[in-house]
């Protein structure tokens, strides 16, 4: 059982066993390939920028042109939100709702897809964006195929259509989810297919729940590619969480999004305070090797000061 779910969430295959900036790599691997090996490699000091629905300071959340831009600046890994269409369209949209980020109204659950169509997308403020449409999972794949991985966020329920998706588009091993389920849970799901996207837990390390999930990791010996571990305050607990999880083989996965999520060592502060390293660079000091912004331009500037990414 150990071994079945070993293997199962950590989903590596020998073509894909190489390093990003190895000078092996062969000239013909993809970006996508070689950020997806990055992932595979808890050896590697390269930090792995995941940015927090695309470039929305920039373009509307979740659209296009943030995924565009993000690719553009060279992030590796793009984070997006679904939801489904009352005609069972995957759609991406953070809210149950698209009043936030469209000129519309309704739950997506109650809406269809050509009328969600007819609306305009919003920038942060409601600045609206004339004939800027909010994009299909199969169009933001499409645009990301090769190019970028992606972390599908709330989508393990809708894990049966992404997958059907990602395998029709040949990018099944580009695509990643995370999640807060029982390991056999996980495990059960990704045995009824023959190949599954990436998989990672979330560790709220200070609650009772996440400290559950993260024991019954530790007890049935598995070793995920990456956990998330979120926090509200450093504490002992933390401290020994996130070791375990460098030592015992697996990425640590930090967000700098929000305080509650990494004990205060936020984006905004690290912006505000124009010291990037009294942030990131604790993070990375801690075991971070992946890292999901708001911010994600300022991010990669620091990292490339550090030489610790491309």
């Amino acid at each position: 059982m150990n071994n079945l779910l070993s293997k199962t969430i950590v989903v590596c295959t020998a073509a894909l066993a190489f390093a990003a900036c190895s000078p092996s790599v062969a000239p013909e691997t993809n970006r996508a390939e070689r950020i997806v090996a990055e992932i595979h490699n808890p050896a590697s000091k390269y930090v792995l920028v995941a940015s927090h629905r695309g470039d929305w300071r920039n373009w509307p959340e979740n659209s296009i042109p943030a995924i565009e831009s993000v690719i553009d600046m060279g992030v590796d890994i793009m984070e997006l939100d679904l939801k489904l269409t009352a005609d069972s369209v995957l759609v991406l949209c953070h809210d149950k709702t698209i009043n936030r980020t469209t000129t519309g109204k309704g739950r997506v659950c109650d809406i269809t897809y050509d009328s969600i169509r007819k609306c305009d997308l919003k920038r942060a403020h409601g600045v609206k964006i004339d004939n800027m449409k909010m994009p299909t999972l199969r169009e933001a794949l499409e645009v990301c195929k090769d190019r970028i991985v992606v972390n599908v966020d709330q989508g393990y329920e809708y894990y049966d259509l992404v997958l059907a998706i990602t395998e029709e588009l040949d990018m099944t091993d580009q695509v990643l989810i995370k999640g807060k389920r029982p390991a056999d849970v996980v495990a059960a799901k990704f045995a009824e297919y023959p190949r599954n996207m990436m998989y990672m837990p979330i560790i709220d390390i200070l609650k009772p729940q996440g400290q559950q999930l993260f024991e019954e990791y530790r007890s049935k010996g598995i070793v995920p590619l990456a956990y998330e571990v979120c926090w509200n305050e450093y504490t002992p607990q933390v401290e020994e969480c996130m070791k375990h999880v460098v030592e015992s083989g697996s990425k640590l996965w930090v967000n700098t999004l929000w305080a509650s999520l990494c004990g205060g060592l936020d984006d905004d502060k690290a912006y505000a305070e124009k010291n990037p390293d009294a942030v990131y660079g604790e993070m990375i000091r801690r075991g971070a090797t992946i890292i999901q912004t708001d911010r994600p331009q300022f991010l990669l500037e620091y990292l490339r000061s550090k030489g610790l990414h491309e």
